[in-house]
């Protein structure tokens, strides 16, 4: 089977001038707040703590968070981040910001990718396109600035999906096979597994199998090279696989494939359950400000899939995927992530040729639009209150940069509606993305750092530094246990209860330092010899614990000498 079109013949690519200004935009769009936005609870603290125990101890094979093990997640995104330490000139003292560079490249890698994968099917200027667009979403602006997994994970799905769709394309021209693309895609794929286990491998089988079933040939995947890829992967996975296996003894696969990846997939984990239709429901949110265009775009590709390869490959990236991940009891906002490409390229497509604005064939496509576009309102509508009603709310103040991103977040829903510039749709979902950028770069670098109610971690940690006797003091947290107080205080900061916080400073009555929560207070008073005439009040902090949604206030002592 052939296709008609030559830009999908893959001869068509980005210039270097063309990934300068991605990468640009990419600066532009990820970098805002990496630095001033404080550790966040709870995974992004137990990544960099984790991390930073590491970069601590030497050891660069076991994972730790304090005392206790931490297998849910291979080892691959530690490493980067230690890599990216020594990168920066630090050791284990490095700002939160050091660790976030890790997911801002990732990010970066996602869009360069995704760019040319859009070139090579549709040609330059829809891979740019799609570019632009991916840069700009909430979601991967949201990751981009968070030290974990997924925005390095998404660069490892578009570099494996780009080297099938290379080889897929390849099959459909009876072209010569290459080793390049299957090289691609077997090393990115070991790396996807050790950042984040079977995820991109398991795109890339949906998007296959899909493929070969739909078309009835499975002769293409020899183009894949199996026999010399897969002592590749190992090669790459292996090592670390053994060294942890010998060092903990085994606990490894039990924690991350029993205790992780078996109870998301059989139950709902952590409180994160959520029945299938979550995703569809959250997509205008997550793919802010793009929904109504790639809901254009997907439906449009979805009723020329049959005859045009290249969609086809891209409808069998997204749909399987999403259906998976809406069946799958345990959903958060991100595990859709890696599908997103694919509907943006979708949308990049049918706006580049015009196509987006032709007639749906039937009405049940019309109301989906309109859904659509009344979620992208109420999603706007939010964004825009993100920048003026939270920060009056929460901090009784108001935010210059919030009052700017009101009418910025206001004017990419407008452009991304699809109900302006009608007739020149691609102007209109180039305008939408860069007040999208412009609206996440003014919210993170200057409304959610100002905040200040919400970042009760860096005031106990201020409160702890400026009372603190001894140089080593150690901080004992009673009722407060977020993992962003350990990496702020310190990798020896006991988290405990009112007795524990008693206990810790009847043993160092000179340096040790208790933090309790007003929740604990009056267990630590019972277990003091002399209740509150046994401490000080050195400091207190007060403000909204997010990660468990209340107000809390917690007071700091030491002991009376």
């Amino acid at each position: 089977m052939t296709h008609s079109d030559p830009a999908s013949a893959g001869t068509a690519k980005l210039r270097f001038s063309h990934y300068l200004l991605l990468i640009f935009v990419c600066l532009v769009s990820f970098v805002p707040g990496i630095a001033s936005i404080p550790p966040l609870d709870r995974d992004e603290s137990r990544y960099i703590q984790a991390t930073h125990q590491m970069a601590e101890t030497g050891d660069y094979v076991d994972i730790r968070f304090q005392d206790a093990s931490r297998y849910k997640k291979p080892v691959g995104i530690y490493w980067l981040q230690s890599a990216m330490l020594k990168v920066t000139g630090y050791d284990h003292k490095a700002p939160v910001w050091a660790y976030r560079l890790v997911s801002v490249g990732g990010a970066t890698l996602a869009v360069l990718a995704t760019a040319a994968l859009g070139a090579f099917l549709f040609g330059q200027s829809a891979g740019l396109l799609a570019g632009l667009a991916l840069a700009a979403i909430v979601m991967l602006g949201f990751e981009a600035r968070v030290a974990k997994t997924d925005a390095t994970l998404l660069a490892t799905v578009v570099f494996a999906q780009a080297a099938l769709a290379s080889i897929w394309m390849a099959s459909r021209d009876n072209a010569p096979a290459k080793w390049a693309p299957a090289l691609i895609f077997w090393v990115a794929t070991a790396i996807g597994i050790l950042i984040k286990g079977p995820i991109t491998p398991f795109v890339s089988v949906l998007t296959a199998v899909t493929l070969s079933l739909f078309y009835r040939d499975w002769q293409w995947l020899k183009r894949l090279k199996p026999l010399a890829g897969l002592p590749i992967l190992l090669v790459i996975v292996l090592p670390w696989l053994i060294m942890i296996t010998l060092k903990s003894g085994g606990a490894f696969f039990s924690e991350s494939v029993g205790n992780d990846l078996l109870s998301k997939v059989g139950d709902g984990q952590e409180s994160h359950g959520a029945p299938p239709g979550y995703f569809a429901l959250i997509f205008v949110v997550f793919i802010w400000p793009f929904g109504v265009m790639a809901i254009r775009g997907g439906l449009q590709a979805l009723s020329r899939f049959r005859t045009d390869p290249r969609l086809a490959f891209l409808t069998a990236w997204y749909i399987p995927y999403w259906l998976v991940t809406e069946m799958i009891p345990t959903k958060l906002p991100h595990y859709i992530l890696p599908a997103y490409p694919a509907l943006l390229l979708m949308m990049a497509w049918a706006v580049d040729t015009g196509i987006a604005t032709e007639p749906y064939r039937g009405r049940w496509q019309i109301w989906l639009e309109r859904l659509t576009l009344l979620g992208l309102g109420i999603a706007t509508l939010g964004l825009m209150g993100a920048g003026t009603v939270l920060p009056w709310v929460m901090a009784d103040t108001f935010s210059i940069p919030g009052i700017i991103a009101f009418f910025t977040a206001a004017a990419a829903g407008v452009f991304a509606s699809g109900l302006v510039l009608k007739d020149n749709l691609k102007r209109a979902v180039q305008a939408a993305a860069a007040f999208g950028i412009a609206t996440l770069a003014l919210l993170t670098w200057g409304v959610v750092p100002a905040i200040t109610p919400i970042w009760m971690s860096p005031a106990i940690n201020n409160a702890f530094n400026q009372a603190k006797p001894c140089p080593d003091s150690i901080l004992a947290s009673a009722g407060y246990a977020e993992p962003s107080l350990v990496f702020l205080a310190g990798t020896k900061t006991v988290l405990t209860d009112g007795a524990g916080a008693a206990k810790h400073l009847l043993a160092n009555p000179s340096c040790a330092i208790a933090a309790v929560d007003e929740r604990n207070q009056a267990d630590f008073y019972q277990n003091l010899p002399q209740g509150d005439k046994s401490v000080v009040i050195v400091g207190t902090a007060s403000g909204i614990n997010y990660s468990k949604g209340r107000k809390t206030t917690v007071t700091l002592y030491k002991a009376v000498q």
